[in-house]
């Protein structure tokens, strides 16, 4: 199941990419998706390997969660990063949605500035719609 939510967000990350860039040519398409297009989708961040699972730290390298998830608005910008902070193997587990905006990538992992363990928990818990 977690590989194909995870299959499924590289997916619209990869038809978002192709929708910002605009319809394309018809001319040199390959599956609907222009040259130009392809080029644009293949340097851009997979999800699964670049985002989804990587840590979260703060500035001081304290480690404070974990992007579990990202949502995508309905204007078609990946806004929030899902982070999950605390627990143990899920329980207690503190999910939050962060503005992808104030995450700073750096290497193998993400960083907060300003964030701890402390500030995390104290932001409401992010639920998914029930729709």
């Amino acid at each position: 199941m977690e590989r194909k939510r995870s299959l499924s967000i590289l997916v619209i990350l990869a038809a978002l990419a192709v929708m910002l860039t605009g319809a394309g040519s018809v001319h040199g398409q390959v599956a609907g998706i222009s040259t130009e297009e392809m080029k644009v989708v293949a340097v851009g961040w997979s999800a699964t390997k670049q985002i989804l699972g990587k840590d979260v730290y703060n500035d001081t390298n304290q480690k404070i969660g974990v992007i579990d998830d990202l949502i995508i608005t309905p204007d078609k910008a990946v806004s929030y990063a899902i982070v999950g902070s605390g627990g143990f193997l899920g329980v207690d587990k503190h999910d939050v949605a962060i503005p992808m905006s104030r995450l700073k990538a750096d290497h193998d992992k993400f960083i907060l500035p300003g964030a701890t363990k402390d500030s995390i928990k104290a932001m409401p818990e992010f639920e998914y719609s029930k729709k």
